[in-house]
């Protein structure tokens, strides 16, 4: 890598192409990546990949004028003092708040690239343009700005808000619900069953760590193998599945803590109000995130909870 100071106008005038390239290329990929689910955010950055296409136009321009036809390949990766950039515009579906952090991290580093190539420069042409550019880049958050209250009208940014929504539901709260729901509702017939039979609170502890450790690892390789997102708008299927199995194992310790208490009948009625409290949790959650009626959901839940206790306390007791 070579050091910053050390570069020719020359070179800074052909790294500085190569970055308003770049940006450009990522600004339609921007563009492209939100277009299904954020129609007028895309619009957006369709048009600050225009004002990038502009400046790389004017900085080739100039060059011609000064140094001729050939543009030597400069990276910024070649130069020391740039910010290694997270390629979050690889990632599908994109997030639109990742976006939008990305493209204002783009925008405050290319300035004071143009801040200091502007120090640096001697010709008074380039000078200039470097000079222009920097406050270009300055006022190009606010240049978005103009560009979001033109294009996301109020309809579009309510739109906008209900598809992330829509896709927060399905990336975050449909498999957590489902790892919650398994976790809470399966362990119950395993835990209590042991702990009837037993009558020991350890032993009801040691069954129920394993139901909820075995049910979250389960979960979490279904929930991760079952679609790629790519069709589905689901998201990474990895990220979908440590979220399922983690919500499983913890809706199944959340009842089998309780028997880490050594007086068993204690242990039994701490872990009997756990339970009323893990199905009010998943009540209001469907009734929240999945648009069910708050007595419909209470009853489904209710009803499938108390089949489960229901069978392990009869298999316990037998």
């Amino acid at each position: 890598m070579k050091n910053f100071n050390a570069l020719s106008e020359q070179e800074i005038l052909a790294l500085a192409i190569s970055l308003e390239e770049e940006d450009e290329r990522v600004y339609a990929d921007f563009a492209e990546g939100l277009r299904h689910d954020f129609p007028g955010s895309a619009t957006v950055f369709e048009g600050m990949r225009v004002e990038e296409s502009g400046h790389r136009r004017r900085l080739i321009e100039l060059y011609r004028q000064k140094f001729g036809e050939h543009i030597p390949l400069i990276r910024r990766q070649d130069v020391k003092g740039f910010v290694q950039r997270r390629p979050v515009w690889l990632v599908k579906p994109l997030g639109l708040d990742a976006v939008r952090k990305q493209a204002s991290a783009m925008e405050v580093e290319t300035r004071r690239f143009y801040e200091t190539a502007a120090v640096r420069a001697q010709d008074a042409g380039i000078r200039q343009l470097l000079d222009d550019l920097a406050q270009e880049e300055r006022t190009h958050e606010y240049r978005a700005q103009e560009l979001s209250q033109q294009k996301l009208r109020p309809e579009v940014k309510e739109d906008e808000d209900q598809a992330r929504r829509r896709l927060f539901v399905l990336q975050i709260v449909q498999p957590g619900l489902a790892g919650l729901m398994d976790g809470s509702v399966s362990t119950l017939a395993p835990v209590f069953a042991a702990a009837l039979a037993t009558r020991n609170s350890w032993d009801a502890f040691l069954v129920g760590m394993a139901a909820s450790v075995g049910a979250g690892i389960s979960m979490g390789f279904a929930e991760a193998l079952s679609d790629d997102g790519s069709l589905t708008g689901r998201g990474h299927p990895w990220v979908r599945g440590v979220i399922c199995g983690a919500m499983t194992s913890l809706g199944g310790v959340g009842h089998t803590l309780p028997f880490l208490v050594p007086n068993f009948r204690a242990a039994m009625t701490i872990a009997f109000f756990v339970v009323l409290v893990e199905l009010a949790i998943i009540t209001w959650i469907r009734h929240r995130y999945m648009d069910t009626s708050i007595v419909s959901a209470a009853t489904q839940v209710a009803l499938g909870g108390a089949l489960v206790f229901i069978t392990g306390v009869l298999i316990g007791s037998s």
